[in-house]
C-alpha cells in the first residue's frame, strides 16, 4: 500500500478538495483506496457525505490504539474508496500522544495492519505541523504539497520542505515529495501566472504540470457531500483532476502494476 501524504501548514490552499479528487479518480480506474481524514475539523468526511451518525469511530481511536484501522474504516459512496473519519475528538490527540514513547509512529504501525487491504492511502493533513502531520510524513512514503497561486503561496512551503528533510534523517528514509500541486489558478489574474512561474522556476519537475483552477463546482461539491468528479464531471476543477491523477500514477510505477 502506497501512502501519500497531503500536507501544506496553511490552510484554505486546496488541500482537502485535493485529497478528495484524487482518491476518487484513483478509485475510478479500479485502485482500492483508503482517504485518512487527519484533520479535526473533519473537512474530507463531510466532502465525501460521511455524517457526524456515521462516525461512531475515527481516526482518533485508530491513533490512541482504541480501535484498528480496519474497525475504524467505513465505506463512502464512491466504489472501492474507503475513509478513515475525524471528529473533533483529534484535536486532543496531540496532547494524549505527547506521553507516548512511539507517538511519532502511531499512525505508522496502525496502517502496518491494513497493508494488503488497499492498493493506495493518501493522508488529509491538518493544516499545520504539528504532532498530527508528523504521524502522517512518518507514516507516508510520499509527500504532495497543494500550494495556492496567490501571493503568500511560497511562505511556509521552506518550512514544510525542512520538517520533510528532518523526518527523513530521524524517522523515515524513504519519505520524498512525490510533486507540488499548483490550486486555485486564477487566468484572469496576472499574479496567478507569476506565481506559478515563480514556483516552476524555483522548484522545477517537481510542480505537477497540471494546474487546478479556482472553480465554484469544486466550492459547491463538499455541500452536497460529493467529490466533485462526481457533482460535476466535466467542470474545469473535475478535468484538472483527472489529469492531476494521470501525473500521480505516471509518477508511481511500481504502484501502477501492482494494481
Amino acid at each position: 500500500m502506497n501512502r501519500i501524504a497531503i500536507a501544506n501548514q496553511k490552510g484554505g490552499v486546496g488541500k482537502t478538495t485535493t485529497a478528495i479528487n484524487l482518491a476518487t479518480a484513483l478509485a475510478a480506474i479500479g485502485w482500492r483506496v483508503l482517504l485518512v481524514d487527519l484533520d479535526p475539523q473533519g473537512n474530507a468526511s463531510t466532502g465525501l457525505g460521511i455524517g457526524h451518525s456515521q462516525r461512531e469511530r475515527s481516526t482518533y481511536d485508530a491513533l490512541i490504539g482504541s480501535a484498528t484501522v480496519a474497525e475504524v474504516a467505513v465505506a463512502t459512496r464512491v466504489p472501492r474508496l474507503d475513509l478513515l473519519p475525524a471528529t473533533v475528538d483529534l484535536s486532543g490527540a496531540e496532547v494524549e500522544m505527547v506521553t507516548m514513547e512511539d507517538r511519532a509512529h502511531r499512525l505508522d504501525r496502525a496502517l502496518d495492519t491494513v497493508s494488503a487491504r488497499w492498493d493506495v492511502c493518501l493522508i488529509d493533513c491538518p493544516p499545520s505541523l504539528g504532532l498530527l502531520t508528523v504521524n502522517a510524513l512518518v507514516a507516508a512514503r510520499n509527500v504532495i504539497v497543494p500550494l495556492q497561486c496567490e501571493f503568500f503561496a511560497l511562505e511556509g512551503l521552506s518550512q514544510l520542505l525542512q520538517t520533510v528533510e528532518r523526518i527523513r534523517a530521524a524517522f523515515n528514509p524513504e519519505l520524498s515529495i512525490l510533486g507540488i500541486a499548483l490550486t486555485m489558478f486564477d487566468r484572469r489574474n496576472n499574479l496567478s501566472q507569476a506565481v506559478s512561474e515563480d514556483v516552476r522556476a524555483c522548484l522545477g519537475q517537481v510542480v505537477f504540470e497540471t494546474v487546478v483552477p479556482r472553480n465554484v463546482r469544486l466550492s459547491e461539491a463538499p455541500s452536497h457531500g460529493l467529490p466533485a468528479l462526481i457533482y460535476d464531471l466535466k467542470c474545469p476543477g473535475s478535468e484538472a483532476y483527472l489529469k492531476l491523477a494521470r501525473e500521480l500514477i505516471a509518477r508511481l510505477p511500481r504502484v501502477a502494476e501492482a494494481a
